[in-house]
């Protein structure tokens, strides 16, 4: 395969992604962020479907995205961390991205207040819940999230935006089943907070169902990079 084929296939993949998720927004009457997970796959394949107006791109690994973040610095790209935070790469986390989705203890969100930059905007944080309660996954008890939640508040360097979960595969019953009761948890956090507004769940393989459940953000990987090598 060319390079122009392969350029051509990029931005034919993210243009059918981006046309799902917008007839979906019009059949649920709900806007959603499409997060474009680009981990493993070249900074030349960013800037390919960045020049068709995706701004959000989030990645799993703390080195490999904060040297795109670093190599794509001229451009407004937002920055999602999506993976698990160890507590020596917080401090790379805090300087370097604009969102992080994966705080599930309040030691790691302590250490990325105490590590975001003051010339810096507040670091937009997500509490991830194992809905599925996965040994193999992170993620705090859905019980747990207003205690978690309080303590995230009251730091001076984070906003709170909301809730993520990474659901077990499972059938389409369990699936909906964890967004529903990730959707109910979303709404009891909104209640009293105003800056509560993202609900990030759904992936290439279930983004309908988790849209049609309120998903506010969708994390999209294969379906418009394909399969990582």
């Amino acid at each position: 395969m060319t390079d122009l084929q392969s350029n051509n296939n990029l931005i034919e993949r993210y243009q059918g992604v981006c046309n799902e998720v917008n007839q979906l927004c019009t059949d649920y009457a709900s806007p959603v962020t499409l997060l474009a997970v680009s981990k493993k796959h070249p900074i030349e394949s960013i800037e390919q479907i960045y020049q068709q107006g995706q701004r959000c791109f989030g990645e799993n690994y703390v080195q490999e995205g904060v040297e795109k973040a670093q190599a794509l610095r001229h451009l407004d790209i937002e920055w999602h961390f999506i993976g698990p935070i160890q507590s020596n790469k917080s401090r790379q986390v805090a300087e370097h991205f604009d969102w992080v989705h994966t705080i599930d203890r309040e030691k790691i969100a302590q250490r990325l207040n105490d590590q975001r930059p003051c010339h810096l905007a507040n670091l937009n944080v997500l509490i991830q819940v194992n809905i599925s309660q996965q040994d193999s996954k992170s993620g705090i008890h859905i019980s747990e999230v207003s205690e978690l939640a309080k303590a995230i508040i009251d730091m001076p360097h984070l906003t709170l935006r909301g809730l993520m979960c990474i659901p077990a595969p499972s059938d389409e019953n369990h699936l909906r089943a964890d967004f529903l009761a990730m959707k109910q948890a979303y709404e009891s956090l909104r209640t009293n907070n105003a800056n509560i507004d993202t609900l990030s769940m759904g992936m290439s393989s279930d983004l309908a169902l988790a849209i049609e459940c309120a998903s506010t953000m969708v994390r999209i990987g294969t379906a418009i990079f394909g399969q990582r090598n």
